[in-house]
């Protein structure tokens, strides 16, 4: 298959993934709308948002399996895409470090922004979790297919730990 026709046939992918996110957030949109969603319109909004990107990523999941097995015989960019999942699973250890840690700083400051961008980021988590495993399915060298499952082990770590922070009230 010419390299083209792969691009194209990712693209396309990704194309249909997003058309599908949209219609699934229309349909949730016109099935909820009412005076509850005029009222908290920020709410829904974000809410709409999550959902979108869910929807996009799980429908997505055959593009980027695409695109992965595609680039499986450049090993370069394999382990970039290795050490970068381990750099972002950094970050997802500081978001758990965040919540554990009692909050003194002003909202100004780095760990300030940080602390408010963190949920953001633990909800994404799970989306990164399935990047990670089709990663470490279609890599083709034992240190990136380790280094994915790594990536992905802390993810459903740090995810786990934020999720018993936050749900610990309703005990």
């Amino acid at each position: 298959m010419k390299p083209l026709v792969k691009v194209i046939l990712v693209v396309a992918g990704y194309v249909a993934a997003f058309l599908i996110a949209s219609v699934v957030v229309s349909i949730y949109i016109a099935a909820t709308n009412g005076p509850d969603r005029q009222a908290g319109s920020g709410m829904y909004a974000f809410g709409d948002s999550i959902l979108f990107l869910g929807v996009c990523g799980l429908a997505a999941i055959p593009a980027t399996g695409a695109a992965l097995f595609f680039l499986r015989p450049y090993h370069l960019i394999w382990r970039l895409f290795a050490a970068g999942a381990l750099g972002i699973t950094l970050t997802g250890i500081g978001d758990l470090v965040d919540f554990l840690v009692p909050q003194n700083v002003s909202p100004s400051s780095f760990l300030g922004v940080w602390s408010m961008l963190s949920p953001i980021r633990i909800l994404l988590t799970p989306l990164f979790v399935i990047a990670c495993f089709l990663g470490a399915l279609f890599a083709p060298t034992r240190f990136t297919r380790i280094a994915f499952l790594s990536a992905a082990a802390i993810e459903i770590i740090v995810f786990g730990g934020v999720a018993l922070i936050w749900f610990q009230p309703f005990r």
